[in-house]
């Protein structure tokens, strides 16, 4: 087991629904990501939502999540639903794509 995958590391997949497109959402995303040590990725959806799935350190993705609620200042959240995933299914990375 590497370092990256420790027992309190946690992957978690998040749909975020309202004006979260052409918002700079997943760039932002991207950053907060970035200065939170997470590692995932961010893609826009055809139903206009935008998916998150990321993994870390446990409180550093709840903190992630709770910016996920409100976003950058352009956008408007009006849903966060939050999925558990597998942390062995995670691969071992430090990135965080925009898709």
């Amino acid at each position: 087991m590497t370092e990256f995958m420790s027992t309190d590391t946690v992957c978690k997949r998040f749909l975020v629904s309202g004006r979260v497109q052409g918002v700079f959402f997943r760039a932002s995303t991207a950053r907060e990501a970035g200065r939170l040590g997470l590692s995932g990725s961010a893609t826009n959806r055809p139903d206009g939502r935008v998916e998150v799935v990321v993994s870390g350190v446990d409180s550093k993705v709840d903190e992630l999540a709770r910016w996920l609620a409100s976003g950058p200042r352009m956008a408007r959240v009006t849903g966060v639903d939050e999925q558990d995933l597998d942390p062995v299914d995670w691969p071992d990375s430090d990135e965080f794509s925009i898709g």
